[in-house]
């Protein structure tokens, strides 16, 4: 039950590995470790909402709708006694340009400094009502680096369209680990993936399995019903929408232009074994 295939859908996808480097590739662990983070997740929770500022647990919980808060409350908010916000954010973007530099040939990174452009182009597209990730990384200065910029911009993206998600997720009447299971119940990915970077427990798991049976939405052998399947339509089809305005903004032409620049460097991120697929994300091979 693959979703449709729509513009925004193909962006998302040809984009999303040239983001992702900021938690797979060691050069972006090693920039957030030197200003004193310690450990993948702080680093991971801190510089995602670095933007935001010295934010409480709560607060970063509830916009990384997919993972535990007892897994978010123990990084944050220690980890702003190790490092301000303000380096935690310039570590992240120093350490993906770096990543995507060691990892991209010179033909490659000439791609991604013309794909900037049309990254940018669909940001001044994006509307922030109701996405305060995306809304706090647009406030991020544009670097003068060509590939720290054209990462910025892909990061921008990628939370608006995820804000999105959230979004529709919250509006369909799932939680964060209720939105995970159905998604396990696609086959897009495994729990033996997911839940242990996720930070649930096998209890939590349970409970969510319980409640989403009863509801109709699984069957005993925790795969998707009927209703359970059009739940995951409506879900995966009003993410599509809510992220069509920088599609828009860009136009069919440019957004083809873009998915070409960006597929090739995504897939070669991907082949090399930069990022991996499958992933926490979702996000497949473009």
């Amino acid at each position: 039950m693959a979703p449709t295939p729509t513009l925004a859908r193909r962006f998302w996808e040809a984009i999303e590995p040239i983001h992702a480097v900021a938690y797979f590739a060691p050069e972006s662990a090693e920039a957030v470790r030197r200003v004193g983070l310690r450990g993948f997740w702080m680093g991971y929770f801190a510089s995602r909402v670095a933007p935001l500022g010295p934010v409480p647990s709560e607060v970063v919980a509830a916009m990384a709708y997919g993972f535990a808060p007892a897994m978010v409350a123990r990084a944050i908010p220690d980890a702003w006694g190790f490092a301000a916000p303000a380096a935690v954010l310039d570590a992240r973007m120093t350490g993906a340009a770096a990543a995507l530099r060691a990892s991209l040939d010179p033909t490659a990174i000439a791609d991604l400094t013309e794909l900037s452009g049309l990254l940018w182009e669909a940001v001044a597209g994006c509307r922030f009502d109701g996405r305060p990730l995306a809304a706090a990384w647009s406030t991020a200065p544009r670097p003068a680096d060509p590939v720290a910029s054209a990462w910025l911009a892909t990061t921008i993206l990628r939370e608006h369209r995820g804000d999105g998600h959230v979004l529709a997720a919250v509006g369909a009447g799932l939680r964060g680990l209720d939105a995970t299971l159905t998604l396990v119940a696609t086959g897009a990915i495994t729990r033996e993936v997911i839940q242990p970077s996720r930070g649930w427990s096998d209890e939590d798991w349970a409970q969510s399995l319980s409640e989403l049976r009863a509801r109709g939405i699984l069957d005993r052998d925790g795969r998707l019903t009927e209703v359970g399947g059009a739940l995951r339509r409506d879900i995966e089809e009003l993410t599509d929408r809510l992220a069509e305005a920088p599609v828009e903004r860009l136009g069919p032409t440019g957004v083809e232009r873009a998915i070409d620049l960006a597929a090739p460097i995504s897939r070669h991120l991907v082949d090399t074994g930069v990022i991996p697929v499958p992933n926490p994300m979702g996000a497949p091979r473009p």
